[in-house]
């Protein structure tokens, strides 16, 4: 289901955080530069759209997200594919509850359960439509009928401009990789600077999956940056290298 142009992505396409030091890595993080446009807004867009406080956090990797969910009152219990992700986030968070689940195989996961399903990143590293639409429709049938899930994904804008914690200066064919194909950005904030491999994907593309999966766009939001966050922006006051999902299960 990749756009057609796009440049073809294999199933092999790996998950970066798979390996050990891209884990070792990524658990220094907190909420630095452009991941604190990420999260910023979450807290208000909870406050509003998800009534009840038992949450579940898909593609966790190293807790920070499910660290964030808990400091805001949520029961929460976070779940990735990476085991090296999951030994730090443990590491980082003994008292959490974090759970190993299979590639694509989310049949392991309670239905009907969650107010809050909250994935932060996750879909910019699923390789094709077809299978961010296959775990969107899992994640589905996880949700209570009211519950809410909040995707949270790059914009294809991340990849071509430069940020407070990303470049993407030494990657000019990004400018010209349609949704669907692969691009590369370097975090900033860490000290492995290997490029990271996504996959763009267009807002036009998340709906078309959205739909798919049975959901519905209750709210999309593109945080940008404000004199008051106290951060040296470089584009995110003018460009938004975000989009906030906030999603409900269709009809």
């Amino acid at each position: 289901m990749a756009a057609e142009g796009a440049e073809p992505v294999s199933k092999e396409f790996a998950n970066v955080y798979q390996d050990q030091a891209r884990a070792d890595a990524y658990a220094q993080l907190e909420f630095p530069g452009t991941y604190f446009l990420a999260f910023r807004d979450l807290p208000a867009l909870f406050h509003e759209h998800v009534r009840g406080r038992v949450a579940l956090d898909f593609g966790c990797g190293t807790g920070r997200s499910t660290r964030f969910l808990r400091a805001l009152g949520f029961s929460a219990i976070g779940v990735d594919v990476a085991d090296s992700m999951l030994a730090r986030a443990r590491e980082l968070d003994p008292q959490g509850e974090y759970r190993l689940v299979g590639d694509g195989d989310l049949s392991g996961l309670p239905e009907a359960t969650y107010d809050l399903i909250l994935s932060t990143f996750t879909f910019d590293n699923i390789p094709t439509l077809d299978q961010k639409a296959a775990l969107l429709g899992s994640l589905r049938r996880c949700l209570k009928p009211a519950g809410r899930l909040v995707n949270l994904v790059s914009t294809p804008d991340i990849y071509v401009n430069e940020w407070a914690s990303f470049s993407t200066r030494d990657f000019p064919e990004n400018r010209f990789t349609e949704s669907g194909g692969r691009v590369r950005i370097v975090m900033l904030d860490v000290g492995d600077r290997r490029p990271v491999e996504d996959i763009v994907c267009s807002d036009e593309d998340y709906k078309s999956v959205y739909a798919a999966a049975g959901l519905e766009v209750v709210a999309r939001h593109h945080p940008l940056g404000q004199p008051t966050d106290g951060i040296a922006w470089v584009s995110e006051a003018t460009v938004a290298p975000w989009a906030i999902y906030v999603l409900a299960c269709g009809a």
